[in-house]
């Protein structure tokens, strides 16, 4: 699927690859590899690096896909974790601004979420996170998920990369979520009925 100039796939095992070169040789987040959401901080902090890379490329291997990337051309140019609540569990905390809704349980393989952005230094600011978001939509229908929800950074006062790896607020209203609800200070919880 072309969406905005960029190119958007589910991140397949013969497109691990392309992850690897888009995150770097230590993965971004100080060597998280898209793994914050997944355990708790105890059983990840120990993994960080080289055990949290081996532990997200399993995941990659086993299927199925657990996000989308953007390519610019051929080259892979951003990420985002997508697919059910139940596969990142620490999302689903009750002390979070994620937490699941009655309507819409943790358990409900067909309640997604789009919790982890990661755009590469250079194409930040063109538009590949608004791409990312389209296509992870495209994908979610494609597999069968009812909603997507996401818990966005709300930065209309301020302009920081501080936080914005859950994407800021203003592109998921772009791509039509509406605010569901805000169970504590901060960022709120978005959804996109599908």
């Amino acid at each position: 699927m072309v969406l905005t100039g960029f190119d958007v796939k589910p991140l397949t095992p013969e497109r691990w690859g392309d992850l690897e070169d888009l995150f770097g040789p230590q993965g971004p987040c100080y060597g998280c590899w898209c793994n914050h959401f997944r355990m708790p901080q105890r059983l990840r902090k120990p993994l960080l690096g080289e055990g949290a890379r081996q532990l997200f490329e399993d995941r990659v291997k086993n299927g199925p896909p657990p996000g989308v990337l953007a390519y610019a051309e051929d080259k892979p140019v951003g990420w985002l974790q997508v697919g059910p609540r139940a596969d990142i569990p620490e999302w689903n905390n009750p002390r979070r601004a994620s937490t699941p809704l009655p309507d819409a349980p943790a358990e409900d393989i067909g309640n997604w979420a789009a919790s982890c952005f990661f755009v590469r230094r250079g194409f930040r600011g063109k538009g590949v996170t608004g791409a990312l978001l389209d296509g992870a939509v495209a994908f979610a229908r494609e597999s069968g998920a009812r909603l997507i929800e996401a818990a966005a950074m709300d930065n209309r006062d301020k302009r920081s990369a501080e936080g914005l790896y859950v994407g800021p607020e203003s592109v998921f209203l772009r791509a039509g979520f509406i605010e569901v609800a805000r169970q504590k200070p901060g960022p709120p919880l978005l959804r996109l009925v599908l």
